[in-house]
């Protein structure tokens, strides 16, 4: 039976790891060319590398042929849910849910504030020398929408509570109660986009959400509607979005693109209203102690035989490959 576990921290520095497995650490290298810590083959649980570009990620899949599970430490798994044809069947996928959830939202908020407050003029103002005041909305008594109600959605939410919106509407892919409210269909996003004040996306990535932010959802948003983005970049048309913020109707706030990384030149970086972080929601200081614990869960059920979390799907089954 394969033993190995593959992990992008070193196994010493994680405590409370079971006994009874082989811990090899791979981060997967600076240029993704590191040698692997051991045979593949022999790898039972992978943990993919974090922050590595996805040819890194997927590198040695392919050769583990006796592989049951695949741990994420990002939220989304679509970077490497679409290399599913590489694995053997029965592998079950498990994304990083609980790992990312305060980073994430601590950031949608930074970025609502920074640009309702004007905080990026302030700042290029201050590279200046230069006293520029000046009138801001605020995000009190704002409609806020939020679209994909996950654990990072309702943890966007909490921190909205003390901020005195007006409203928050969730949109998720089908309707279910919470105890703040409906989570509404993605159906119902016509009648919901011209009423939001505030649209934040924190949806993954998937068949159903590419390219959902095209010219008919932005079209529907109000005039000086803010579209904050922590999602995926993919999530949103660039070219529609391009369009509807040249014309100043509405700004946007992206810690992810299409493409990305942004390069240089891009219309984006220039398009009035904008504000750009590098998709920097995950990798702050609550990222490690949170990812160790997961782990820590995570291989103490694997050894034991019991039930995963965060299982997104098993290959070779109806929702796999």
């Amino acid at each position: 039976m394969a033993r190995d576990v593959w992990l992008p921290l070193p196994p010493e520095d994680i405590d409370g790891l079971p006994e009874g497995l082989d811990y090899r650490f791979w981060d997967g290298g600076e240029a993704g060319d590191q040698e692997f810590p051991g045979d593949p083959a022999d790898c039972a649980f992978y943990v993919v590398p974090y922050l590595k570009q996805q040819s890194v990620k997927v590198r040695p899949l392919r050769q583990m042929r006796r592989l049951q599970v695949v741990q994420t430490l990002s939220a989304g798994v679509d970077d490497v849910s679409v290399q599913l044809a590489d694995l053997v069947p029965g592998v079950r996928l498990c994304n990083a849910r609980g790992v990312h959830e305060a980073s994430t939202a601590e950031l949608a908020l930074t970025l609502t504030l920074a640009a309702l407050r004007g905080i990026p003029d302030f700042v290029r103002a201050q590279d200046k020398g230069l006293w520029q005041s000046g009138f801001h909305p605020a995000l009190a008594d704002k409609n806020v929408l939020i679209v994909g109600y996950g654990s990072i959605g309702a943890a966007i939410e909490d921190r909205l509570v003390p901020f005195e919106v007006a409203r928050v509407a969730r949109v998720a892919r089908s309707w279910r109660t919470t105890a703040r409210g409906p989570v509404h269909p993605i159906a119902e996003l016509p009648a919901l986009l011209p009423e939001a004040d505030v649209v934040i996306l924190s949806t993954p990535l998937n068949e159903s959400t590419l390219g959902l932010v095209d010219a008919d959802f932005l079209g529907r948003m109000k005039d000086g509607a803010l579209l904050v983005n922590v999602a995926r970049g993919a999530v949103v048309d660039t070219e529609a979005l391009l369009a509807e913020l040249e014309t100043g109707r509405i700004t946007a706030a992206l810690d992810v693109t299409d493409p990305e990384p942004l390069p240089p030149g891009h219309r984006l970086w220039t398009a009035p209203g904008v504000v750009v972080s590098p998709h920097v929601g995950g990798p702050t200081s609550a990222f490690l102690p949170r990812a160790k614990r997961l782990l820590v869960d995570q291989l103490g059920r694997f050894v034991n035989r019991e039930p995963l979390r965060n299982v997104i799907l098993t290959t070779g089954t109806a929702n796999g490959s």
